[in-house]
């Protein structure tokens, strides 16, 4: 006899927060099994919202639609202080949020925070402690857990390492158990809601994160000029303008000789053929806009706009 019983669909949309390089880029690429978000060992390399979306579930009946956000920090320019709103909307239009905490260290002024929001708001959050790889006395991890604990009524803690996956099948049972049964709310084989001239700039950025000094890669941005598959096939054209804030600056990026840009464009040409499966012609330009970060045209120029 058939068994005709279908498995119920659920869906939960999952805000990602946490204080300034914690993990959270590093958790949602590893979650979703590909790279959609950028990651650097500097602080702020998140500066907006951007979507990932898992289907999870033995039969992939529960969809997780992940937010990662930018780290909480205290804003110096408006680009910063637009970065700070893009978290503390997020939280208050989500199911669940997800706040991601290192494994060892002090309570970070950012984390308190963002658990008083969570207080205000009354809303479940699972506690992510993660760089547990990193810990060889497991004690410690027993007072994380309890530190945490004794702040918030977390719907749940788990020990997590988004660097060589431990942990992460046991995060996303629980964020499926907490999911509301109701429709999927995007098709299954969505994977972001990032455009992918967004995610080539993206790309670029984060190689000069990687690759220039502390300060400079602060204040850059890139603006994809030409991003076009030659009717031959085969190949795709890709033309980007990286804009820094000083004089200096464009030199450090260029380089000598063109040493460094060159540098850039090399390591980019390589994440973006593995993301857009097609050999890549990369040429890049760099331009100096003053004080960008604090000019309401900078920020809308580069897509750092308040959503309406």
């Amino acid at each position: 006899m058939e068994n005709n019983k279908t498995t119920a669909t659920k869906s939960a949309f999952v805000a990602i927060v946490g204080k300034p390089n914690v993990g959270k880029s590093s958790l949602l690429n590893r979650m979703l099994g590909e790279k959609i978000a950028i990651v650097s060992a500097k602080p702020q390399t998140t500066r907006s919202k951007i979507m990932g979306v898992m289907n999870a579930g033995e039969h992939g009946e529960t969809q997780l639609v992940f937010t990662d956000t930018p780290g909480m920090h205290k804003p110096k320019n408006k680009l910063g202080d637009y970065m700070v709103k893009t978290v503390v909307d997020s939280i208050g239009d989500v199911d669940i949020c997800l706040m991601v905490v290192e494994d060892s260290g002090k309570l970070h002024e950012a984390e308190l925070e963002l658990i008083e929001k969570f207080k205000k708001l009354d809303i479940p959050v699972v506690l992510a402690i993660n760089k547990i790889d990193r810990l060889s006395d497991k004690t410690k991890l027993l007072e994380r857990i309890s530190l945490f604990a004794g702040l918030y009524d977390f719907a749940g803690i788990v020990p997590i390492s988004a660097q060589e996956g431990d942990g992460l099948e046991q995060l996303i049972e629980k964020l499926c158990e907490m999911a509301e049964e109701g429709p999927h709310f995007f098709d299954d084989d969505t994977l972001t809601d990032q455009p992918e001239r967004v995610i080539a700039a993206e790309i670029i950025r984060e190689k000069m994160l990687c690759l220039l000094s502390d300060e400079v890669p602060h204040g850059t941005a890139v603006e994809i000029e030409k991003m076009r598959e030659r009717e031959s096939g085969g190949l795709m054209d890709i033309e980007a303008t990286i804009y820094c804030e000083k004089e200096s600056h464009k030199g450090i990026i260029i380089g000598k000789g063109g040493a460094m840009l060159k540098k850039i464009g090399i390591s980019a040409r390589a994440d973006l053929e593995k993301f857009l499966e097609i050999k890549i012609n990369l040429k890049l330009w760099v331009k100096v806009t003053p004080d960008w970060r604090n000019k309401a045209s900078g920020l809308k120029r580069f897509g750092y706009v308040e959503e309406k």
